[in-house]
């Protein structure tokens, strides 16, 4: 008789999930200054700012910036190896920062046409901001190769949107900003202006949380929203009701923002994760955001009507049209430079009719037709990527987390219409967390497919056919 061939068993489609260190990418968490990074996006107001270092030195943009050069010392020295496989979060990033790169150099050359010091050090800020996203990118998806690290990242940036999300509903019901007490235990930092806590809309005051203003709050809570969710339902760890509750908190905040972008996020989010949900869950995530709508009905008279004349108000809002009135005016400038524009950043206004409150226009002004094109796919298909990642997931924990980074990413490509997305340092820095976390469901769902295959003996049969050979 002949010896068995020795086959080795086909690993379980979860094994990349349960075993951190099964391919050599995973670790046992992800790095505690990305985690501190995250949460500092919210909880360090972003106008407080280090004098030395100016409009980029608030706390969160300093720690991302650290990001980028742990990952950039690691490399170098070789404490730590890269992916050896492209993401699509990576690729389009690497696009953006390359125009951003010769719209940089263009402008500083002279091919831009005249610069002055406060353009040049606006695009200063932009390529540390590009810098700043790359670090927290490339660290997120090379450090998050299991679903329980995305869940630690997860958990940090809930965190720091819960907080947020308190800070909003005293603002709401107080009326006054818990935030202005806090930037007095920041020594060393002086307020660089700019934030807007509070803004009023019909017979309400909406408000910004600790973000710099209502609409990066709304957008921002729509975001997180499906990973809280997702959070809520597999998180093991702390007390259910608390993730409920932080849940419950995020949603409020999306309200009191008294947003049409919040409004369309959500949109977004319902149709984008709510199909990955399982069945029981999908039905009582659409009961309870139809029950916070019934009780915001009951609890604050006066507030869905306001929110419902905000959504459908047309061009009888005269922030819509203003909007519409950019057109032809970007059109103009776009005509003039239309491949390098006038450089990243550099378009600064004299006064608010000036103000693009549109990322697409603004970019198209910045870094012409190219910058577009890369700002476009650097908002569009990390989302795409996450969505198709889920769609071929097996195990339900990872299918679910993939559509919640899909909606999260996908939030911000219809939000980038409706204001200068990246003009504002808190969702400037919480997107890129988004994309990496893009990339990295992305790469566990290839190695869950590569790992469900079933393996060939040498001879290439079947592993239950050469058990049966003599």
């Amino acid at each position: 008789m002949g010896k068995h061939l020795r086959v080795e068993p086909a690993l379980r489609p979860t094994a990349l999930i349960d075993a951190p260190t099964q391919f050599g990418y995973g670790n046992q968490g992800t790095p505690l200054l990305l985690r501190a990074t995250a949460a500092a996006c919210f909880i360090f107001p972003s106008n407080m700012v280090l004098e030395p270092l100016g409009a980029a030195g608030y706390v969160a943009h300093v720690l991302a910036l650290l990001v980028f050069a742990l990952w950039t010392t690691s490399v170098m020295f070789g404490l730590h190896q890269t992916i050896d496989r492209e993401h699509p979060g990576r690729a389009v990033l690497a696009a953006l920062f390359v125009v951003s790169c010769a719209s940089y150099a263009a402008m500083y050359v002279g091919i831009s046409g005249g610069s002055t010091d406060a353009t040049r050090a606006s695009a200063d800020r932009w390529m540390l901001l590009m810098v700043a996203s790359s670090g927290i990118v490339l660290m997120t998806t090379e450090t998050t190769r299991t679903v329980d690290a995305a869940m630690q990242l997860v958990r940090a940036l809930l965190f720091g949107a819960v907080f947020c999300s308190l800070v909003a509903a005293y603002q709401f019901v107080a009326h006054a900003d818990p935030m202005a007490w806090f930037q007095g235990l920041m020594p060393g930092f002086k307020d660089n202006g700019g934030n807007q806590p509070f803004q009023e809309r019909g017979s309400f005051l909406r408000v910004a949380g600790s973000t710099f203003h209502p609409i990066e709050l709304g957008v921002i809570a729509s975001m997180l929203l499906p990973l809280a969710l997702w959070r809520a339902l597999y998180d093991h760890t702390g007390r259910k009701w608390m993730h409920w509750a932080g849940t419950g908190l995020i949603v409020f905040a999306i309200a009191a923002t008294i947003s049409r972008s919040a409004v369309l996020g959500v949109l977004t989010v319902a149709f984008v994760f709510l199909p990955f949900l399982p069945s029981r869950s999908r039905q009582w995530t659409v009961l309870g955001f139809l029950g916070a709508a019934v009780l915001l009905f009951l609890a604050v008279p006066g507030f869905v009507a306001t929110l419902f004349g905000t959504v459908t108000a047309g061009t009888a809002d005269t922030s819509i049209t203003a909007r519409l009135e950019d057109y032809p005016r970007v059109e103009a400038m776009m005509s003039a430079r239309p491949w390098l524009g006038i450089g990243p950043g550099a378009y600064l206004t004299r006064n608010a009719i000036e103000v693009l409150d549109n990322q697409y226009l603004k970019t198209i002004v910045e870094m012409g037709v190219p910058g577009f094109l890369a700002l476009l796919a650097y908002m569009v298909v990390p989302g795409i990527a996450a969505w198709t990642a889920a769609f071929k997931a097996k195990a339900e924990r990872l299918k679910t987390l993939a559509g919640a980074v899909a909606a999260s990413c996908l939030v911000a490509a219809p939000a980038s219409a409706a204001f200068d997305f990246l003009g504002f340092p808190v969702v400037a820095l919480i997107y890129p967390f988004c994309v990496g976390l893009s990339g990295t469901v992305w790469l566990l769902v290839a190695d869950e497919r590569r790992t469900s295959r079933p393996t060939t003996n040498r001879q290439g049969a079947h592993p239950a056919e050469s058990e049966r050979q003599p």
